[in-house]
């Protein structure tokens, strides 16, 4: 298993030498720092925790700094290592963008973008209402929730889809493919979207 952390950068349009165009997302990643190492006998199970996005001393409390070493991270994630196939890593190493190759398929999860309060329309989907034929004021609206003698017995059922606050959820996109590693800019290009706005702190799994 491969993990690093990274920020979502711009979108583009990656050219391959087949010719085919791939919708595509730069994930900016700097080198990462291993900054806890969980082993099941100490911590209940086996894990690695990563830091990434150095900042300045002001941004961080002094227990995080301790845990660090005086190294000031902003952002910290673990990666559970349930079948042994993480690297041996020690505490303060580096882990870069190398340790993928283009042609890989990766999971991606990051926090999607908040929407606010929405309608069932916009945030499930639903046709609305007719256009025609004396409606007015209901071309939106959810239509019937129940109530009376019907399916739930005179209430609403749990799990009604009803308008309500959207987005601003952890979303993971699974078998997105690499299309090309960076180094030296420390970029990864994956084909395809990823959850979140740009400079959403983005979890990269191979």
């Amino acid at each position: 298993m491969k993990f690093i952390l990274g920020t979502k950068g711009k979108m583009l349009t990656v050219y391959t030498e087949e010719g085919r165009a791939f919708a595509a997302t730069v994930i900016v990643a700097a080198p990462n720092t291993v900054t806890q190492l969980k082993t099941k006998e100490k911590d209940g199970y086996n894990a690695v925790q990563m830091g990434a996005v150095e900042t300045t001393d002001k941004h961080v409390n002094k227990a995080q700094l301790g845990h660090t070493k005086g190294k000031a991270l902003r952002f910290f994630k673990e990666a559970k290592n349930r079948d042994g196939s993480l690297p041996a890593l020690e505490v303060g190493a580096a882990v870069d963008v190398s340790i993928f190759a283009a042609g890989e398929k990766v999971t991606v999860s990051a926090i999607s973008k908040g929407r606010g309060f929405q309608g069932v329309v916009k945030r499930h989907g639903f046709h609305g209402g007719p256009r025609t034929h004396g409606q007015k004021h209901s071309e939106r609206s959810p239509g019937s929730i129940g109530g009376g003698g019907g399916r739930a017995g005179g209430r609403v059922a749990k799990g009604m889809r009803m308008a309500g606050r959207m987005g601003q959820e952890r979303v993971t996109v699974r078998n997105l493919s690499v299309l090309q590693v960076h180094p030296e800019t420390n970029e990864i290009v994956l084909a395809g979207a990823v959850p979140g706005r740009a400079g959403t702190v983005v979890e990269i799994r191979g």
